[in-house]
């Protein structure tokens, strides 16, 4: 089985892993560890040069505070939250839908939808930049948030629904017949029998779907411009200034912006590995 245990490894292995797993750990945190220091810095301090040091002056709550205060930082992470949640509940129930049709019932061209279901996810986004933004303009979506949760919906459905195919079709197929045989419908059958089944593949999605659309930076800036509808990542790029960039500032803003997916994570720590897990050993 592959990759083999580290502790059934050469111990050399085991030596050069014991040793580079720290320094790799290490490089990781450094930039988080830089912008958290940066975020409790005063203007003063970063203008003087001093980025890696401890800050001279710690700002910490005056620029949190800041951030909220003398920023649209609420309204963007409102916007943010406005176009997630919607993103993440629509995406996973297509998919789920999706993902149950063609798992569990066999029609002509089921294999060639599953097919443009995966060959969506490789299509370039940034091809798609020109078409999408001109097809809000023509339907009245552009500036608006629908336009971001229209396109996330779309664009999310086929990775959701590849990925909850392959963890249904591990479903027994005797399970879904004794059902039909006491003549439950398939309706029935779904929210009844697979849901309950999938939940770690529904937890596992949906962190996963508002991590990518609370982290959208492409989209963000194709199709909205003005403030009231900006999400965060957009905004936190526009706190900086023609003539003069409050590091500072845009430091707290990344790191409140960082807050809501990771506290997700946390939150479905334990589905979230069990649906990784299941599903990618199922079909």
């Amino acid at each position: 089985m592959f990759p083999t245990p580290i502790a059934q490894t050469k111990k050399t292995t085991q030596v050069g892993y014991k040793l580079l797993l720290p320094i790799a750990v290490i490089l990781w945190l450094l930039p988080l560890a830089a912008v958290f220091m940066t975020s409790a810095r005063s203007i003063v301090d970063i203008n003087a040069g001093n980025y890696w040091g401890l800050p001279t002056e710690w700002n910490l709550i005056e620029n949190y505070t800041a951030v909220f205060a003398s920023t649209n930082m609420a309204r963007y992470l409102l916007n943010s939250l406005l176009i997630t949640l919607p993103v993440m509940v629509g995406s996973v129930f297509l998919a789920t839908l999706a993902g149950f049709a063609l798992a569990k019932f066999k029609f002509r061209g089921n294999l060639l939808i599953f097919a443009l279901f995966i060959g969506g996810n490789f299509v370039p986004f940034q091809i798609l930049m020109i078409p999408v933004r001109n097809l809000t303009i023509d339907l009245g979506l552009y500036d608006t948030i629908w336009a971001l949760i229209f396109f996330h919906v779309a664009f999310q459905t086929g990775f959701c629904s590849l990925f909850m195919r392959n963890f249904i079709i591990g479903i027994p197929e005797e399970l879904l017949e004794s059902c039909r045989l006491e003549g439950a419908s398939e309706w029935k059958i779904f929210y009844s029998i697979i849901l309950p089944l999938v939940r770690p593949a529904l937890a596992a999605l949906a962190v996963l779907i508002f991590t990518f659309v609370w982290n959208d930076y492409f989209w963000a800036l194709i199709l909205v411009q003005s403030d009231e509808v900006r999400p965060v990542t957009a905004g936190i790029s526009a706190l900086r200034g023609q003539w003069l960039a409050s590091w500072n500032l845009i430091s707290a803003g990344a790191i409140v912006a960082a807050l809501p997916p990771v506290a997700l994570f946390f939150a479905m720590q334990k589905h979230f590995i069990a649906g990784l897990t299941l599903g990618a050993t199922k079909g």
